[in-house]
């Protein structure tokens, strides 16, 4: 009869109990983490969610300015025991949730901070309920990316017709809780109108320009950098023509092409006049070309849609006469 003489391997109980009090420390320690980020994690929408909610994100279009300008200042604040939201003030107090009257074609700036405790976000809807809907103009993060307590942001928004709007915090369920205002919007005044785009012209444009940094990448630019012949260049056309813009990045960043409203705001690209993204950028050496149809008079601006670059200095006026 064979014996075996393989070797058996005991811990000691001393070291069992070691094993367990650091298994345990590290769920602790996870622990308090996560419940130290209750309020992040259950401000997350999953896509699932929205999508059963009927969300249709940024799905309302923002109008075209008139030319007058509105500031708004906002703060999202919190009752002691944070069962009620709201803006500026409590319920009952002076200057809760104001209500914003505008016309259309006006352009509302908002200055909104956190100076609660809780995650926020902003936005402008014309749902009546809920968070879906956003105007992308209008967003301040999202419930995916919130505002921190003491953190701050800047949007605009432009109403397109007369009606109703709401700006709100859009994380899940703070609606409900309180952090909703109206925007009461009148037709355009006399003299305001919107000015609307003109038939197709007829009259074809060629436009190039060249995305380039300077050495020590703090300023980006078209063409050529401040100071230098042909810097970020004017371009004019008519209202209906067709145009077409070739674009190379002779730089050594990643670079995207789009003519907008607002150049602090390169979010909403006008008339298709993309030239890849943010997301799915230009690499250097390469380029690619657009045409389009320019819309209604006025005084917008190509940029490089990747955000921070038009603020560096990739930004020059694209005038629609």
């Amino acid at each position: 009869m064979s014996q075996h003489n393989q070797e058996i391997y005991r811990t000691t109980s001393a070291r069992t109990g070691k094993m367990l009090a650091i298994i345990l420390s590290i769920c602790i320690v996870g622990g308090v983490i996560f419940f130290s980020m209750w309020d992040f994690w259950i401000s997350y929408q999953a896509p699932v969610v929205a999508k059963m909610a009927g969300a249709s994100a940024h799905n309302a279009a923002p109008g075209v300015a008139t030319g007058k300008h509105m500031d708004v200042t906002l703060k999202f604040i919190e009752s002691p025991d944070f069962k009620t939201f709201a803006f500026n003030a409590l319920p009952g107090e002076d200057g809760h949730n104001p209500t914003i009257n505008a016309n259309v074609g006006d352009e509302i700036a908002f200055n909104v901070s956190n100076g609660g405790k809780s995650f926020h976000a902003f936005g402008v809807t014309k749902a009546a309920e809920g968070a879906t809907g956003i105007i992308e103009s209008s967003a301040i993060k999202s419930a995916s990316n919130p505002l921190k307590p003491g953190q701050s942001g800047t949007s605009k928004f432009i109403p397109s017709e007369e009606g109703t709007y709401y700006y709100i915090c859009t994380v899940p369920g703070h609606r409900e809780q309180g952090m909703m205002g109206e925007i009461v919007v009148g037709p355009a005044k006399a003299g305001e109108a919107p000015k609307a785009a003109a038939a197709p012209t007829g009259v074809h444009h060629d436009f190039s320009v060249n995305f380039i940094e300077s050495s020590d990448f703090k300023t980006f630019a078209f063409n050529a950098l401040p100071g230098e012949e042909g810097h970020n260049p004017e371009f004019k056309v008519k209202s209906g023509d067709d145009v077409t813009f070739t674009v190379t990045n002779k730089g050594k960043s990643f670079h995207a092409f789009g003519i907008v409203s607002d150049p602090e705001n390169v979010s909403s690209v006008l008339w298709n006049s993309a030239i890849a993204a943010a997301s799915n950028p230009i690499k250097p050496g390469q380029g690619g070309t657009v045409t389009f149809t320019a819309g209604a008079p006025g005084t917008y601006y190509y940029v490089c849609t990747v955000p921070g670059h038009a603020l560096q200095g990739m930004k020059g006026s694209f005038i629609v006469e």
